[in-house]
């Protein structure tokens, strides 16, 4: 009888039980995808892209290529958390910030430094949010860059904007950048910090006879502490390209001119910057190592020859690039912080009146060394 009563009691009491109170269905939420960070007249101007993941998983499976709704909110206020609160106000449902990929700020919003790292400040304080989000800067609205579709109609978050390990994987040339990163190279000293600056590409395709823009990374703005350096188009950092570590597949006519013989690929680079005191001046060296294949050729080369030129053109490319960034004062190639490494005691001295001391002769020697693995399904001759 005992057993019964104990029985029937634990039965009411579950029986009782509402559930979990605080669950929500993901229809009823807003998740937030991307985060757009302008300045203008001296407020800050917060944008996120959001996405309602039911129809995502749709398109991912029985309707591919239907035409995902994207909404935009947009809040002001004399700070960033300010701006968020604007949002809430509107926003009808819980905002969800876990899914947040990349945060990208106008070039009006990087002309001051310290504006990124307060804002990435506020955004990393909040428990949603993970560490692992790219960074971009941008010259173009950030209501278009939101608005912006994946190929085939393909979620937003197919995009380069959130998504670019596949296109790096054929072509390389500015690698994505994290924030924790990126706040990272603005707080050390003799680094400056670079952001991939995101683009629309309007040129390029087409569905059926429809223009269709897609997202290009068209260059790079440059910060150091509170500081901005400006910006450099990808063709003048294509040299920076091969210092990068994380760098997998990168494509250079050989020669490059008009009239290349040959289309080789370039993958893996591995690099060294060295800096050596001669009389009281600093001089640098770059060694470069890194292996290739063909791609294509347009006339009969022996592999001798297609090395040789192909470590001339990364050598006019890095050079190229170092030059482009003394007119700027931009220390595209971060030496300075090789030299804060290696003698840091050096580099105060230096620095103490003039945090930019590098001049045409700095950049001693480039040394690169290529090594070409294969040559298709075609053989070249050996020399």
């Amino acid at each position: 009888m005992k057993k019964l009563c104990l029985f029937l009691m634990v039965l009411t009491f579950l029986f009782l039980q509402t559930g979990c109170w605080n669950s929500k269905d993901i229809q009823t939420m807003a998740y937030v995808t991307a985060i757009g960070m302008d300045y203008e007249d001296g407020k800050y101007i917060t944008y996120v892209q959001v996405l309602n993941f039911a129809n995502v998983s749709k398109t991912e499976s029985t309707q591919l290529g239907k035409n995902i709704p994207v909404w935009i909110g947009r809040g002001e206020g004399a700070t960033v958390t300010e701006t968020f609160n604007a949002i809430y106000a509107t926003s009808q449902l819980r905002v969800y910030w876990g899914h947040v990929k990349s945060i990208v700020c106008t070039d009006r919003f990087l002309k001051n430094g310290k504006r990124v790292k307060e804002a990435y400040d506020m955004v990393n304080r909040y428990r949603e949010i993970r560490y692992n989000v790219l960074l971009y800067g941008t010259k173009e609205l950030l209501s278009d860059i939101f608005q912006q579709k994946s190929i085939l109609n393909l979620s937003p978050t197919d995009s380069l904007l959130d998504n670019p390990s596949q296109i790096y994987s054929q072509r390389s040339y500015i690698t994505p950048h994290y924030g924790f990163k990126i706040i990272s190279e603005i707080n050390e000293p003799g680094q400056s910090a670079m952001l991939p600056s995101i683009a629309l590409d309007k040129g390029e395709w087409t569905e059926d006879k429809q223009p269709k823009s897609m997202f290009r990374i068209d260059g790079a703005f440059y910060l150091k502490g509170s500081q901005s350096l400006g910006w450099m188009s990808e063709k003048e950092l294509e040299g920076f390209r091969w210092l990068q570590e994380k760098l997998s597949r990168s494509p250079i006519n050989i020669p490059d001119t008009k009239k290349p013989v040959a289309a080789i690929v370039m993958i893996e680079p591995k690099s060294k910057i060295l800096p050596t005191i001669r009389n009281g001046k600093v001089y640098y060296t770059i060694k470069l190592k890194m292996d290739a294949y063909v791609d294509e050729m347009v006339e009969d080369l022996s592999t001798q020859d297609m090395q040789k030129l192909a470590e001339q053109v990364i050598e006019d490319q890095l050079r190229k690039t170092y030059e482009i960034g003394l007119s700027k004062k931009i220390d595209v190639l971060q030496l300075g912080e090789r030299l804060y490494r290696n003698y840091p005691k050096k580099w105060h001295e230096l620095n103490q009146d003039n945090d930019f001391n590098l001049d045409a002769t700095s950049l001693d020697k480039v040394e690169v060394k290529v090594k070409l693995q294969h040559t298709g399904k075609y053989k070249a001759r050996s020399n």
